[in-house]
């Protein structure tokens, strides 16, 4: 196994408590995770009767509770925050968290949300539009210096923050349209990539421009000892036909022929909602096994 990826655990807020979830961050970091990231909505998509927990809320918690642990969610929704608001949040976390916050963002997928809460638009354009005057004011702002902007959506007079991020914050998008991938290329550190593109990965890749490539896996890690029949039928239960099941050996294939493919980071979304042995097993076999 000659490539090698970096792996974030996806541990969307719901479902866990606040101090279960922190467990689960926690051996993550001892696992070998580079990072953990959530994702943001007004209601559970599908489960909007469950518990859950706000996106940025939880960053910080999980922050607190770790000590080298990258936080970030996959991905925020640019309708919900004003972004000088979200510029100010990603600051402060950056620098509570000595510089492990990367900001996650894209324009809204599930409209059905926006029109419950009378929040955002409905039209994709336009909040694509949103989207774009959302990066140039949070980056602006970054900067430090004063500055005046006039865009569609918002008007800034003299605008400045203080202090300025420790480094750089990565800025991860996700989307596959046209203008969301020009957005990638002069924006995103990161592009994440939807699993519904694979096919299409090689011919949209250079659409991203300098920006490295991840992707969100559901995984049905079939552990030492397991039922795989089992493992395999809860999984698509609870998540349907794109979960990727696998031994550990299995994986680290499917995993390295992403690599191969110029994926450099995977989002491991554990179908069985990954208690801490589990997360501690997948890092002694999967991710130990790709490492240089």
């Amino acid at each position: 196994m000659t490539a090698t990826m970096e792996f974030w655990l996806y541990l969307p807020q719901l479902r866990l408590s606040v101090e279960q979830m922190a467990e689960r961050a926690r051996a993550a970091e001892a696992a070998g995770f580079v990072g953990v990231a959530g994702m943001d909505h007004l209601a559970p998509p599908l489960a909007e009767s469950w518990p859950m927990y706000e996106a940025m809320v939880t960053n910080t918690w999980l922050a607190a509770q770790t000590r080298h642990l990258r936080v970030g969610s996959l991905v925020l929704c640019d309708s919900f925050r004003h972004p000088v608001v979200l510029a100010r949040e990603a600051v402060t976390l950056d620098h509570a968290s000595g510089g492990r916050f990367e900001l996650g963002i894209g324009w809204g997928s599930v409209t059905a949300e926006l029109a419950t809460f009378g929040i955002g638009s409905l039209d994709g354009r336009t909040r694509v539009g949103r989207l774009k005057e959302s990066l140039d004011i949070m980056t602006a702002l970054w900067r430090g210096e004063p500055f005046d902007y006039e865009g569609e959506h918002f008007t800034l007079h003299a605008a400045q923050h203080q202090p300025t991020p420790l480094g750089r914050i990565p800025i991860v998008i996700g989307g596959a349209g046209k203008r969301t991938m020009e957005l990638v290329a002069s924006y995103a550190d990161w592009w994440n990539v939807h699993v519904a593109i694979l096919d299409r990965f090689e011919e949209m890749r250079p659409l991203a421009g300098a920006a490295r490539c991840s992707l969100q896996v559901q995984v049905a890690f079939v552990r030492e000892g397991d039922d795989r029949v089992g493992v395999e039928q809860t999984a698509r239960r609870r998540f349907g036909d794109r979960i990727v099941p696998g031994t550990a050996a299995e994986l680290v294939d499917y995993f390295g022929s992403l690599a191969e493919r110029d994926v450099e980071r995977a989002y491991v979304w554990f179908t069985d909602f990954a208690p801490p042995d589990s997360v501690e097993e997948f890092g002694a076999s999967v991710i130990a096994a790709m490492r240089p």
